[in-house]
């Protein structure tokens, strides 16, 4: 346990948290033309700082899913360990994407964030996920675990939601080339089929035996 607590979950945390050091040092290059590290961020640094933050986001989303299938894949609560972590990570660098987008892209014009809102349905789908993770980023406590009881496990579902406004923000973003945000939805068809899958076995199993029980009676 204590490996998990001071080794794994510390080198999990460095791992996730990578991708914002290296568009940091591409930010710092960009600004002050030097030249840390060889990265670059292109010719248009604001649109790939951005998009960058955006995918991470949604990575960070379809792994935090994939937790319980390998719990059941494995019979192991090992990766349950990580959930957490990951589903903060997504909302991290879902926090970043919209800093962004406000800072830079918009120059912190808050009235032309409302125009692009109402406007661009693809930066309302975004809102929305947005606001719907803020929520469980700040329940994601053992505590307010506890203190909710079984709204909590309900509160926390909304990641499903989360993810599917997630990838379709990215679907309507793309002008032309959409086999990036299919490869997400794809994944995302297959976690939710995985769910969905199981929760109706649940229940058939549960049918079952209550009439068993009804019969023997």
């Amino acid at each position: 346990m204590w490996r998990i607590r001071w080794v794994l979950k510390p080198l999990v945390f460095l791992a996730c948290l990578l991708p914002a050091l290296r568009l940091g040092v591409g930010a710092l290059n960009a600004v002050e033309a030097w030249n840390i590290g060889g990265i670059s961020l292109g010719a248009d640094p604001v649109k790939m700082l951005l998009h960058t933050c955006g995918r991470w986001t949604l990575n960070f989303l379809m792994i935090t899913l994939c937790m319980t299938p390998l719990r059941d894949l494995t019979r192991s609560v090992f990766w349950l360990k990580f959930r957490r972590m990951f589903g903060l990570f997504s909302l991290f660098y879902a926090v970043l994407h919209f800093s962004i987008y406000l800072l830079l892209d918009q120059n912190g014009r808050l009235s032309d964030l409302w125009q692009d809102i109402v406007k661009r349905p693809y930066i309302t789908l975004g809102m929305l996920a947005l606001l719907s993770l803020i929520p469980l980023g700040v329940t994601s406590t053992a505590k307010a675990q506890r203190r909710l009881g079984r709204d909590w496990t309900r509160l926390h579902r909304l990641v499903y939601v989360i993810a599917i406004l997630g990838v379709w923000h990215f679907w309507w973003q793309v002008k032309k080339d959409i086999r990036e945000p299919l490869l997400y939805a794809c994944g995302l068809t297959l976690l939710l089929g995985y769910r969905l899958w199981k929760e109706r076995r649940s229940l058939s199993r549960l049918s079952a035996a209550r009439f068993a029980r009804t019969d023997a009676a």
